[in-house]
């Protein structure tokens, strides 16, 4: 069964860290397209991150670039987004995603939606106190 499975989500205060984890089973996640997203109460789920699974470049939404980093350990088959200096807007529940991306759909996760994310896991929730 492929599937994705998050942790790491909790409460921080505004200026402080958090770093999501995303273990994935059944499949190997180095294969895959990977991405976070997150939705804030009461707005659509947006993109957060990605990895390309062509060449292996990342991509940030504007808001987060300078303070989150994604990463993935293949040898524990996980995929991480490292957040500091979280704000007050940075709440909400983060979701990974994974995509096979074969045969290549597009060359750079930046072009992906989140329609065409395969696997998502069950989401954690992410809280800033300002």
């Amino acid at each position: 069964q492929l599937q994705l499975v998050e942790s790491g989500g909790g409460l921080v205060q505004a200026g402080g860290s958090l770093t999501l984890s995303c273990a994935a089973s059944g499949f190997t996640l180095d294969d895959y397209v990977i991405g976070w997203f997150r939705q804030a109460p009461g707005k659509e789920r947006g993109g957060v991150s990605c990895i390309s699974n062509t060449d292996g470049t990342t991509h940030y939404t504007e808001s987060v670039q300078g303070r989150f980093t994604i990463s993935r350990d293949n040898a524990k088959n996980t995929m991480y987004l490292q957040m500091n200096s979280l704000k007050p807007e940075d709440a909400g529940v983060y979701y990974c995603a994974a995509d096979a991306n074969f045969p290549v759909k597009y060359y750079t996760c930046a072009a992906y939606t989140q329609g065409d994310y395969e696997y998502w896991g069950q989401g954690t929730q992410v809280t800033v106190s300002s």
